[in-house]
């Protein structure tokens, strides 16, 4: 769907534009006192969304950003990775935080 902007359903059912700041300021908590400069974070946020539009439909989940963002995250700093999947699957013990650091 190139050229055509992406709508973002949300969990509960309403739909919003996407909206790219929203992807880099989410990386960029993560991030947060990594080795990672702003220049890479840009970069991953574009690669996440070009992996989005490659799907090739207009709207996405909040899920499929979700699981994209990570997969890029896991990629580029596991510590960042960890961060993200707390906040994103919103561990509720240790035992699931303890399990995202087994599948690193």
């Amino acid at each position: 769907m190139e050229g055509q902007p992406l709508v973002v359903i949300k969990n509960d059912g309403r739909r919003v534009p996407f909206d790219r700041e929203k992807i880099l300021r989410s990386v960029s908590i993560a991030c947060k006192k990594r080795p990672v400069g702003m220049e890479e974070l840009n970069r991953l946020t574009d690669e996440i969304i070009q992996d989005l539009n490659l799907l090739g439909v207009p709207e996405i989940t909040t899920r499929q950003i979700g699981e994209t963002v990570l997969r890029h995250l896991r990629t580029l700093d596991e510590v960042a990775y960890v961060r993200f999947a707390s906040v994103y699957r919103n561990f509720q013990d240790i035992q699931e935080f303890k399990q995202a650091l087994d599948n690193i």
